[in-house]
C-alpha cells in the first residue's frame, strides 16, 4: 500500500468540512483540514449563518421597542441605536465560535493546513506552499455569492454589497434595495428595514422565498409589507450605476416592458450562490463537474474518482449548513468502513426573519405533483399562530401550521410554519418524517401547554378535521 500522510485531508473547514474531519478523527483516522481563511468555519460562521442571526436578534429588540410591541406590554422606552456596538457583538460571537472550532481541532489532534487547496493528482494535494498526502480526500468547499452580470460588487464602498458587505454596513441606508427575494435578501433586508432603512425587494419571479409552500409564499409578501418593505416582484434589473455615493438602478418587467429607474444609497446583491470549485484543480483528477457546476457522488458522497470525496454546497442538493453537516458525518463513517446515511427527504429549511418561515418535506404543490396531480389523494391540515395561547400572549398573531399528509396512509409528506420560533419548532416535524409518522401519531401526541408547538398538534389534528381551537 502506498505510504501517505494523512487517512483523511478534508478541503474546508466550513460546518460540512470541520464536522467531516472531527467525525474521522473521532474513528481513529489521521486527519487533516485544509483552509484559506484566517479562521474556521467557513462562509457560515464567518460571514453568513452566524453573524447573520446576532444582527438578526439584535435588531429584533431594537425593533419591539421602537415600534411599540414593549409597550404593549407595559415597557415604555425611547431606544437608541448604537451600531458599532451591536456589530461589535456581533464579531464577538464569531470570535467566540471559529475559536471554538480551533479548540475542538487541537482536541481531537486534527492538523489544520493553511493556505488554498489544489489537486496533484488524486492522492497529492499542495496547501500553500506545502504538498500533502492523504489516501482519502473530502472536498468541502461550501459556495460563494453568485454575481449578477454586469455589476460589480464593492463591499469595501457600502454602496454595492454582497451579503458579506450587508454585515458590516457602517451606518443605515437610508434607501436600500435587495436584488433577491430570497433567504439571504429577507434576512438582511429585514435587519436593516427594523434599524430603519427604507428597503425595497426586487425579486425576479412572481412570489418571494423559492423553493417553500406556496401558502407560505403567499403570506410571506403580507408580513413583509406590513413591515414596511416595497416589494416589486415580477421585476428584472438590467443594470446598476454608481455617482459619488449614489446607486441607480435599471428595472424592468421580467416578461419585457419599459424600463425605469430607481435609486438607493445601498444595493444588496443577493440572488444565490454556486459551489466553489475553482481553483481547485478538478482536471488534474480528470473530475468533471455537472451543468450546474456541481460535483456528482453517490449516495455514499464518492465521486468518479477513487478516493475523492466531496460534500454539501459542492454537491446537489440544498445549500444548507445543517445538510453539511450531517453529510460530513455520514461521509467519515463511509471512509471509516462504517454505514453513514443521509435522509435528503427529510431537511429542514428555515428563514430566520421574524417571524421565521421554516419547511421540511414536501409542499403542496409538490405532494399534488407526486400523486399524479390528483389533489384527492392528499389531505391538508392547517392551524393559525392567532388561535395559539402562546404566540397571542407573546403579541405574535402572523403564521400558521400546515401539515400535509397522504390520505391513504396517513402519512406525512411535509410540514410548514410560519411563527417566530418556527426554526425550532419545525424540528419535531423532522424527527416525525424520519420515524414514518402518520398525522394521528402527531395529533394524539401530549404536547406541553401553553406553547407554540401546540399549533403542530392542532395542524395534524385539523387533517382529520377535528382541531379543537378553530
Amino acid at each position: 500500500m502506498a505510504d501517505y500522510d494523512y487517512d483523511v485531508l478534508v478541503i474546508g473547514s466550513g460546518p460540512g468540512g470541520y464536522v467531516a474531519a472531527i467525525r474521522a478523527a473521532q474513528l481513529g483516522l489521521k486527519t487533516a483540514c485544509a483552509e484559506s481563511r484566517e479562521t474556521l468555519g467557513g462562509t457560515c460562521l464567518n460571514v453568513g449563518c452566524i453573524p447573520s442571526k446576532a444582527m438578526l436578534h439584535a435588531s429584533e429588540y431594537f425593533d419591539a421597542a421602537a415600534n411599540g410591541t414593549m409597550a404593549e406590554m407595559g415597557i415604555d422606552v425611547t431606544p437608541k441605536l448604537n451600531l458599532d456596538k451591536m456589530h461589535a457583538q456581533r464579531r464577538d460571537a464569531v470570535k467566540g465560535l471559529t475559536g471554538g472550532i480551533e479548540f475542538l481541532f487541537k482536541k481531537n489532534k486534527i492538523d489544520w493546513k493553511k493556505g488554498h487547496a489544489t489537486f496533484q493528482d488524486a492522492h497529492t494535494v499542495k496547501v500553500g506552499d506545502e504538498t500533502v498526502t492523504a489516501k482519502n480526500v473530502i472536498i468541502a468547499t461550501g459556495s460563494s455569492v453568485t454575481p449578477l452580470p454586469g455589476v460589480d460588487v464593492d463591499n469595501d464602498a457600502q454602496i454595492l454589497v454582497d451579503s458579506t458587505g450587508a454585515l458590516e454596513l457602517a451606518k443605515v441606508p437610508e434607501k436600500m434595495v435587495v436584488i433577491g427575494g430570497g433567504v439571504i435578501g429577507l434576512e438582511l433586508g429585514s435587519v436593516w428595514n427594523r434599524l430603519g432603512a427604507d428597503v425595497t425587494v426586487v425579486e425576479y419571479l412572481d412570489q418571494l422565498l423559492p423553493g417553500m409552500d406556496g401558502d407560505v409564499r403567499k403570506e410571506a409578501a403580507k408580513i413583509f409589507k406590513k413591515q414596511g418593505m416595497t416589494l416589486k416582484m415580477s421585476t428584472k434589473v438590467t443594470g446598476v450605476s454608481i455617482k459619488g455615493k449614489t446607486a441607480t438602478l435599471t428595472l424592468e418587467p421580467a416578461a419585457g416592458g419599459d424600463s425605469e429607474t430607481m435609486e438607493a444609497d445601498c444595493v444588496l446583491v443577493s440572488i444565490g450562490r454556486r459551489p466553489n470549485t475553482d481553483g481547485l484543480g478538478l482536471d488534474a483528477i480528470g473530475l468533471e463537474l455537472n451543468k450546474r457546476g456541481q460535483i456528482e457522488t453517490d449516495h455514499d458522497f464518492r465521486t468518479a474518482v477513487d478516493g475523492v470525496w466531496a460534500i454539501g454546497d459542492v454537491i446537489p442538493g440544498p445549500m444548507l449548513a445543517h445538510k453539511a453537516e450531517d453529510e460530513g458525518i455520514a461521509c467519515a463513517e463511509n471512509i471509516a468502513g462504517q454505514t453513514g446515511i443521509v435522509n435528503h427527504d427529510v431537511i429542514p429549511g428555515v428563514v430566520y426573519t421574524l417571524p421565521e418561515f421554516a419547511g421540511v418535506g414536501l409542499t403542496q404543490e409538490e405532494s399534488v405533483e407526486k400523486a399524479g396531480g390528483d389533489k384527492t389523494k392528499i389531505k391538508v391540515g392547517k392551524f393559525p399562530m392567532m388561535a395559539n395561547s402562546r404566540a397571542k400572549t407573546n403579541h405574535e398573531p402572523d403564521g400558521f401550521v400546515k401539515i400535509i399528509a397522504d390520505a391513504e396512509t396517513d402519512r406525512v409528506l411535509g410540514v410548514w410554519a410560519i411563527a417566530s420560533v418556527a426554526g425550532t419548532m419545525i424540528a419535531e416535524a423532522g424527527i416525525a418524517m424520519e420515524f414514518g409518522a402518520t398525522s394521528e401519531d402527531i395529533a394524539y401526541t401530549c404536547h406541553a401547554h401553553p406553547t407554540h408547538s401546540e399549533a403542530i398538534k392542532e395542524a395534524a389534528m385539523g387533517v382529520q378535521g377535528k382541531p379543537i381551537h378553530i
